[in-house]
Formats: C-alpha cells, structure tokens, sequence
C-alpha cells in the first residue's frame, strides 16, 4: 500500500516473496527513480505491492525484519509485476561444487546472520569429526549474509557469494580429503543455530571392488529450497506467490497430477541451492549423533541421513566402497569398469538415460548389481550444467499406452534391469517380508523357513513398521524370465515389495525394492545378513 494518505492503489507493480516463494506482509520498499524521485510502498498480506509508480527504472532497497534487506535497480510500472525475492536470516548452506574426487576443491557458500563456526565431518559407521575449517565473520554488519536473485532462482541457483569483491582473509574453498565417502559440513553459532550439509567425496582413483552411488538426483528433484521442485511448482513458478499452500498450489488443489504436463513445459532444476531436505536433526548435543538413532525428518528418511545408513553398515560388516554421485556416473568419470559391484540405495528414483546405459551395458558385461532401493530408476532427468530437468510426463493411466513408468522414453523400462518396478499398492505403508525360497543362498545363516517372517525393525520414522515400505516394488511384465523372488512384503492390499535375484547377461541383479530396507540394516539381523550374504557372493563371482 502507499504511503500517500487518501491515495487508492491502481495495480500490482511487483510482489515480494521468501525464499519458498510465500508471499511477504509488510515489507517496506524505497523506489528512487532515475530523475531522484521517491516513493515509499509497502507489501500487503499477499505479498502484494500496490502502487501508482510511473513506468521507469528504479533503485530499490528493500527491508522487512527477520529477512536480510537488500539493493535491486530493476523496472517498475510496465509489462508483469516484478518478483522481488527475500532471504529469511535462518542459518543455511552448501558447498560447490557439492561431489567432487579426493584432492579437488569445493566453495563454501553459507548464509548467516551473525558469525558461525564450520567443521567437517565423515558419516561412515560413526559421525567421525575431521576438522575445524574456521570461524566465518567480517568487519561490516552480517557481512556472512548472503542474498539471492529475484524471480525464478530454482531455475538458475542461488549464487551465493557473488556479492562483493572477495576477500583473501575470508577461507572459502575446502580440499577434498583422501578418504572418499558422505562428508557433512556443520555450522554452529554463537547463540546455538546448527546447519547440516553433505559433500560426496570419490576417491581420485579407484581402490576397491565395491561402488555406491549417491543418489544426488533424487535429492535435487525433492529440493523445493527457492519455491519448487518436482513436486511443488514443477512446470514454473505460478505467476504470485503463495499465502496457503492447501488453498493454492495444484498439488492439493487439482485431481490432475503434477506430472500431467507435456515434457517441454518442465522447467531446469538447479543443483546450486541449499537442501533443507539433507540436514541431520541431531540430537542434543548437537555433535553426538550416532548411525543407530531413529532418522529423523520426513524427508531425511529418503535422502542423504537414510543413505549414511547404508555407508555404516558396509563398514561395520567390514566392506569398502567407494563413493560417487549421479552425476560422476552421467558423465562418465566414474570409472564403472573398475568396479565389480555397484550398490545403489534407499531412493534412487531420477536416473539419465546415460546412467541406466551405463549400468545395464555393465551388467551384462559381467557386473553385479546390488539394488537395495525402492521406486528407483523410476523418473528420467538430463543434467545440463549445472540443472536438471525431469521428464516427469506421466501417461500410464491414458488409454492405448503400455508405459509401465515415468522411465518410459528409455530403450527400455526399470524392471529390465532391476527386475521390479514401483506401483502403487503398499505406499506409505511398511511391513515385513515373508520367505518365499528358504533354500536361496541369499538365506544362508538366517535360519528362516518358508513363510517365516523378516524385518520387523525399522529406523524409519516416517513410515515405520518393517523392511518393506514407503515405496514398493514388485514384477512386471517386463521383468526378466529367469528372476526368482525370494520374499515377498506383507504389505497391505497386495503392496509388498518383491525380492528377487536373476542372472542377466554375463552379470548379476538382486533388487529388495523397498525404500525402508536400508532403514532397517542396523537393527534387524536377518536384513543384515542377507544383504551381507549378497554382497560376498557377488564379491567372490567371477567377471
């Protein structure tokens, strides 16, 4: 609204908004013209700014307490409203790059409103610390505060640390350690913010049999940090921001999926954002969480703190591994060859064509392939840079189409390599598994018979209940003829995850096709030694 009194707002000029595109009440903007005049507006409850401002450009300062104020020269009073864009003064952050091989260097890129301390730390079977990087500080007022970009940032990222001439006595880059594997860097302040962010470390040159994928994609697709990700605002941002999300975003609005958008209409996906959706909630004191604690958070359980669950596992049965993102196998720098096994877990659901290639071609040629994941491999992206775009189409329920899932433009469907793919019965729903081949060698040492039950504990809090959860998935038509399912979920309405382990080309696939499996490493002895026994006999294979 105007300052002006008695002055009736004509039209919207601009709106302001958070950095989850919520529109912002209250925000008081200066407008200086090119010819010095001024006008003072102010942001209505919608985000909102009203205003009788003559078309022109304009330097702009904006402020609104708890968010970081801000300088903009932009153009006001013709053409679309602008979007101005805020920064709450919440801690956060990311390295970038955020994968890279041992001896490389990522940026430190964090937002804070007073001085914070960074420290870095391995997640394998402990919470390992490594070392203190440093106190982050500067002479001028929250000078470690960072702005973003106004529009769309989702789309191009947050490019922190662009502002202002960067100082030498400000230690921004940090050396990759020799080991590889899921590091975190934590920051803490003075009055007891903490903020928690991952770096996927690959070794500079490959030194065991045994490769894990991190699954950066997935991650990436469920970052909704600037206002979207492929579930909130898929296609673009809508053209004002939001005030309730259940009142407003088709999400919750519309019985139409998301999904239900020709592919072109999907805008780029940045990976230059932070990810709320990783940070560990650790239990107080904050530098004492253990591997064997519940995960908490509704997305952690999927993503990057359930993964460091299977990392721990590996190294307390005493197998090493080698750690690499989604997009080191895109592009070919991990050297697939060099590996006998490839582990790939909890949620690996955005996959490139040039992954599943990759993969497949490996597997026949002798590979083996331990999926230990549910609804995986289940969406394509292509990674452009420093984005990704999903190809999230989704037309398996339109008439005359036998596309079994959102992988459908492949040459060929999930369930050809894994041997199952996701459907819908049995989600967000957990059980255990039920033996169905007792004699299968993966049993050895379980004492399990035919029909006896497995996996009942679970570190999942999101969907707790058993191995077999959250996301299933089970046999299709396109699943190899030699596949043998060894168990079965005890899901609801038919929901259960299949078990299976085939022989495919020269090479070796098992799948538990469950999300919750990897959940349930820690505390469920049978699920351990399964996964363990797999593990040694496709170690032992010949290529």
């Amino acid at each position: 609204m105007s300052e002006q009194s008695g002055q009736t707002p004509q039209k919207v000029v601009a709106y302001v908004s958070d950095e989850n595109y919520v529109g912002l009440d209250g925000v008081r903007l200066e407008a200086i013209s090119e010819d010095g005049a001024v006008v003072l507006l102010e942001s209505s409850p919608s985000g909102s700014i009203f205003g009788t401002i003559p078309p022109g450009d304009y330097r702009i300062t904006l402020a609104k307490k708890g968010y970081t104020s801000k300088r903009v020269t932009c153009h006001l009073g013709s053409g679309d409203p602008y979007q101005f864009r805020l920064l709450s003064r919440t801690l956060m952050g990311y390295v970038w790059p955020k994968w890279v091989k041992s001896g490389e260097r990522s940026e430190v890129r964090a937002h804070s409103s007073e001085q914070f301390q960074l420290s870095l730390w391995r997640y394998g079977l402990a919470k390992e610390y490594v070392r203190t990087i440093s106190w982050y500080d500067e002479h001028g007022p929250e000078a470690v505060a960072q702005i973003t970009p106004d529009g769309d940032y989702s789309q191009t990222g947050v490019n922190w640390n662009k502002v202002g001439y960067p100082s030498p006595h400000i230690q921004q880059f940090i050396e990759a350690p020799d080991r590889s594997g899921l590091y975190y860097l934590w920051a803490r302040t003075p009055s007891g913010e903490s903020y928690s962010f991952p770096w996927v470390v690959a070794p500079a040159q490959p030194r065991t049999k045994i490769a894990v994928l991190a699954n950066t994609n997935t991650w990436n697709a469920y970052n909704n940090f600037g206002g979207r990700s492929n579930y909130i605002n898929p296609t673009a941002l809508p053209p004002r921001p939001t005030v309730n999300a259940r009142q407003e975003l088709s999400r919750y609005t519309s019985a139409v999926s998301v999904w239900s958008s020709p592919d072109e209409m999907y805008r780029p996906l940045s990976f230059e954002r932070p990810e709320h959706g990783n940070h560990v909630f650790d239990n107080p004191p904050w530098d004492t969480s253990s591997i064997e604690d519940p995960i908490g958070g509704r997305l952690q359980c999927g993503l990057a703190p359930g993964e460091w669950r299977l990392l721990g596992w590996m190294e307390r049965e005493g197998f090493d591994y080698d750690y690499y993102s989604d997009a080191q196998l895109d592009d070919g720098s991990m050297p697939l060859d060099s590996y006998e096994v490839l582990v790939i877990g909890v949620h690996p659901e955005y996959w490139t064509k040039e992954m599943f290639r990759r993969v497949e071609d490996w597997v026949h040629r002798g590979g083996r392939l331990m999926y230990l994941g549910g609804n995986g491999l289940n969406c394509e992206v292509t990674i452009d840079g420093d984005a990704m775009r999903c190809l999230t189409f989704d037309d398996t329920n339109a008439p005359n189409t036998k596309h079994e899932s959102r992988m459908h433009r492949t040459y060929a469907p999930e369930a050809r390599l894994l041997g199952v793919a996701f459907t819908d019965p049995g989600a967000m729903t957990a059980a255990p598994y039920s033996v169905l081949l007792p004699d299968h060698w993966a049993f050895e040492g379980t004492g399990l018979k035919s029909g006896e039950i497995f996996g009942q504990k679970s570190q999942h809090e999101r969907v707790p209940g058993g191995a077999s959860g959250h996301e299933t998935d089970k046999l299709t038509p396109s699943s190899p003829e030699a596949l043998k399912i060894l168990a079965r979920g005890e899901n609801p309405g038919n929901g259960g995850a299949d078990m299976v382990c085939f022989a495919l080309g020269e090479g070796s696939v098992f799948s538990t096709g469950s999300i919750t499996w990897v959940t349930c490493l820690f505390l469920d002895e049978n699920v351990s030694r399964i996964t363990a026994n797999v593990l040694r006999r496709f170690l032992a294979a010949e290529k």
